[in-house]
């Protein structure tokens, strides 16, 4: 009975290698190992110590693996705003807020610029109306939808008013009536081009 106990609970240390041991050695020591797959997830043995990974000695090694992890932001200057994933619920209402100037005839927005890419760094909130606004500026549950696209589609003075627009381009790009199949002669579809113009 010369063995201790193990001691109640868990205890690990990692073994981690001695800077005399990776600092020295000779030119065979060092030469790469052909089976070592670059780029993968997959880490051979010998860079695995006790089963985990230990970040390299390498100084230019780890400021690549420390700009990989770095967020991207927007810097100190604007609180340090992330960059958020885009879903395609996101880059649907993002499309639609470039497009609100088409919405509304009564409201005029200024222009975002002449570039069609979404923004990168944005951040999404809930307006919550004050108790002032009960009656008249506030959005029932069931107006209420997940997303502003679906709120703008079951909106029925805008779906009037889309109807309405659509309409009226219709009517200014159909040519003049049946008329041209009325029209005979060589001439027809010359005219029948003359009057679209």
């Amino acid at each position: 009975m010369s063995e201790t106990a193990a001691p109640i609970g868990l205890s690990w240390a990692p073994k981690l290698p001695s800077l005399a041991t990776t600092s020295g050695g000779s030119k065979s020591d060092r030469a790469p190992k052909p089976s070592t797959a670059q780029g993968s997830i997959w880490k051979p043995a010998s860079e695995l110590v006790d089963g985990l990974f230990v970040p390299p000695m390498d100084p230019r090694k780890v400021n690549k693996l420390a700009r990989k992890n770095v967020k991207d932001t927007t810097g100190k200057g604007w609180f340090d705003m992330p960059a958020p994933s885009i879903t395609p619920e996101l880059k649907k209402d993002l499309e639609i807020l470039q497009l609100r100037h088409v919405m509304d005839p009564k409201r005029h927005f200024k222009r975002a610029g002449k570039s069609k890419a979404l923004p990168r760094y944005f951040q999404v909130g809930t307006v919550v109306e004050p108790a002032s606004e009960f009656y008249s500026g506030r959005l029932t549950k069931r107006e209420r939808k997940t997303t502003l696209v679906d709120e703008l589609l079951s909106d029925q003075s805008l779906k009037s008013y889309r109807k309405r627009k659509v309409r009226e381009i219709q009517e200014s790009r159909t040519p003049g009536g049946n008329q041209k199949w009325k029209n005979k002669g060589k001439q027809t579809l010359k005219r029948a081009k003359d009057r679209r113009k």
